[in-house]
């Protein structure tokens, strides 16, 4: 058997200082204020001293893998034990293979298909839990709503307006998100962009439920070492808007 744990990162990747810290509050009352969720990044670490996460490339696999807790795009979080699993490394290997060749840089979707589902995905195969729900929460509009509505009507009462302003702002940020995903021009793999979702506002305003409404890689194919160890020497350059 052997542990397998996720790495969280607070996406704060932005060439915007304001842009980090208006990310960083927005994790600050809704995930560790509210216990809601937030934005971020997260990556699944079994056997060596790496992890695995999704992002977008224009061409290639999107699967790539950097040393545990050092994505250098975002800030560190925590760490979460999800379990143990009994797959071999060998097994581990062909699982990250498969993986590698299903999830193609160019299918990267903000809210459909991130890291965080990438991860939900590894996680099913090495037969542990999933990520738990605050992690992507906030992609999941209809998720959000439940969550709301059945285990939080009392707390957000009691920050009512901290909250309001902090969905405006987490609103428009969002939206400016998927704006700069259909306007930017691909001049590099860390700037390439293949016009992204289409922003759905809804998603967000489900996330009040008490009468208030918030305004409106470049990577390479991996192959097995042939010594047991993990892949190896797979990179992604991450995209500014990444979950």
């Amino acid at each position: 058997m052997k542990e397998v744990v996720l790495h969280v990162y607070d996406v704060t990747n932005s060439d915007s200082e304001k842009t980090n810290n208006t990310i960083l509050q927005i994790n600050r009352i809704f995930k560790d204020r509210i216990g809601l969720g937030g934005i971020f990044h997260s990556a699944v670490q079994v056997y060596g001293e790496e992890e695995w996460s999704f992002g977008f490339c224009e061409n290639g696999s999107g699967v790539f893998s950097c040393p545990i807790g050092k994505n250098p795009m975002y800030t560190y979080r925590e760490r979460i034990v999800l379990g143990e699993t009994d797959c071999s490394i060998a097994t581990v290997n062909r699982i990250l293979r498969e993986l590698s060749r299903e999830w193609q840089g160019h299918s990267y979707d903000l809210l459909s298909r991130n890291c965080n589902h990438f991860c939900d995905v590894l996680c099913d195969r090495l037969n542990v839990p999933k990520l738990p729900g605050w992690v992507n929460r906030f992609a999941n509009a209809g998720d959000t709503a439940v969550v709301v509505a059945e285990n939080t009507a009392v707390k957000f009462r009691q920050a009512k307006t901290e909250i309001v302003n902090a969905s405006r702002v987490a609103y428009r940020f969002m939206a400016g998100l998927a704006s700069k995903n259909q306007n930017s021009q691909p001049d590099s793999p860390s700037n390439q962009s293949r016009g992204g979702p289409t922003f759905q506002g809804a998603w967000f305003k489900n996330i009040i439920s008490a009468g208030a409404k918030p305004s409106s890689s470049e990577s390479t194919s991996s192959h097995d070492t042939g010594d047991g160890s993990p892949l190896q020497n797979q990179k992604s350059a991450e995209h500014s808007t990444r979950l």
